[in-house]
């Protein structure tokens, strides 16, 4: 008998109580916690209360509540706290809920493998990747620019209407060639989709190469005289339309989104403050708030406009200001007159996070499904 024995084994002769008692081994362990999600919780992935309690290595144990209100069919999964970091099975296979009707005694479950950073992914599920043009008129400023379409993998099979999602420096989001590395938005939504968490169109336009700053930087800041008004002029009154007559899209606000990281973080966030009636999701990754933009917010639009949803992302270890600008504009937007109660900003911090495209990579699928997806509050 191994040592792994030994404990379970103790661990069953010290349970007395009615209550149910689940007995986790995994073969795969780590620092990160294991939580239970299920159908008692609202599929919660870091609930504090179903954190279980490590007791060896690869072993954990939770024992339900004494007042614990069993539903008719327990279903729950294990996640080391977000779906990105669930349970799969030895051959990398999402597992299905597990089922228990047991209300008291102890259950053993066993964990082979763990996702990270929703990895890995189905090949089947990958989006179509479009080629929109090589050549889309930008008569703003008279330039051309590169723009990708990311369609579901089923849209040929369908007949659905999906959200949309605008975001900028398409050259780093599934180019396997990049530079710098990219952000696999390819990857990760073939595993939501997988995952059935969702469906939506992508939109990827190329930044300008070496006028990119120029482009995207709104009015006059440190930088210099910028184009973003015009940049943004462009996406909402020229390629929206032209994306609403060709795709099967649902063009209304609260379905349509934009978003970018830096200082494609920055001119998304004046997207949505010059066009609130269009933008009801932004996608905010550790912006370039540094520039010093001065920021008109507009309060002059229906309330029926101000259900706008934000997802603000920053890195502890990208600059000494990051972490202290993000919550700033937080604090700046909820204060002012464009928020309401229908407003929504998470902020969401990574304390080792660089200003990089893996941990962007890292942030994208639970921007998208906290977004467009989920209609809780957390």
């Amino acid at each position: 008998m191994n040592s792994t024995d030994t404990v379970l084994n103790e661990i069953e002769n010290d349970i007395t109580e009615p209550q149910l008692n689940i007995i986790l081994t995994t073969d795969e362990d780590d620092f990160r916690p294991v939580y239970i999600s299920g159908n008692f919780n609202e599929w919660r992935t870091q609930d504090k209360e179903y954190r279980m309690e490590k007791i060896g290595e690869g072993l954990y144990h939770f024992k339900f509540p004494y007042d614990f209100d069993y539903p008719n069919e327990l279903l729950y999964k294990f996640t080391k706290g977000d779906w990105s970091e669930v349970e799969i099975d030895k051959y990398g296979n999402r597992t299905e809920n597990r089922s228990c009707k047991q209300n008291s005694g102890v259950r053993k479950e066993h964990v082979a493998k763990w996702r990270k950073n929703w990895l890995p992914f189905k090949p089947d599920f990958l989006p179509q990747v479009k080629l929109i043009s090589e050549e889309f008129e930008i008569p703003q400023l008279n330039k051309t620019r590169k723009i990708w379409a990311l369609l579901p993998h089923d849209y040929d099979l369908s007949s659905e209407s999906y959200p949309v999602l605008y975001l900028q420096d398409a050259q780093n989001l599934f180019n396997e060639k990049a530079e710098f590395g990219n952000w696999e938005i390819d990857k990760k939504l073939a595993v939501m989709a997988e995952y059935k968490i969702g469906k939506i169109i992508v939109i990827a336009i190329e930044h300008a190469e070496k006028d990119r700053i120029k482009e995207y930087n709104v009015g006059k800041t440190v930088l210099g005289s910028g184009q973003g008004k015009q940049y943004i002029r462009f996406v909402t009154d020229t390629l929206k339309p032209f994306v609403d007559a060709n795709f099967r899209t649902k063009p209304q606000r609260e379905f349509t989104g934009i978003g970018g990281s830096s200082m494609g973080g920055l001119v998304s966030i004046f997207s949505g403050l010059m066009y609130p009636e269009v933008y009801g999701k932004l996608m905010i990754f550790s912006p370039s708030l540094w520039v010093v933009p001065k920021m008109n917010i507009n309060n002059d639009f229906d309330d029926e406009d101000q259900d706008t949803k934000i997802y603000l992302y920053a890195g502890g270890d990208e600059s000494a200001t990051m972490i202290e600008h993000v919550k700033q504009f937080k604090k700046k937007m909820l204060n002012s007159e464009f928020a309401s109660d229908k407003m929504k900003i998470k902020l969401s911090i990574n304390s080792e996070g660089k200003h990089t495209e893996s941990y962007w990579s890292d942030e994208f699928p639970k921007a998208i499904e906290w977004l467009f997806f989920n209609t809780k509050d957390n």
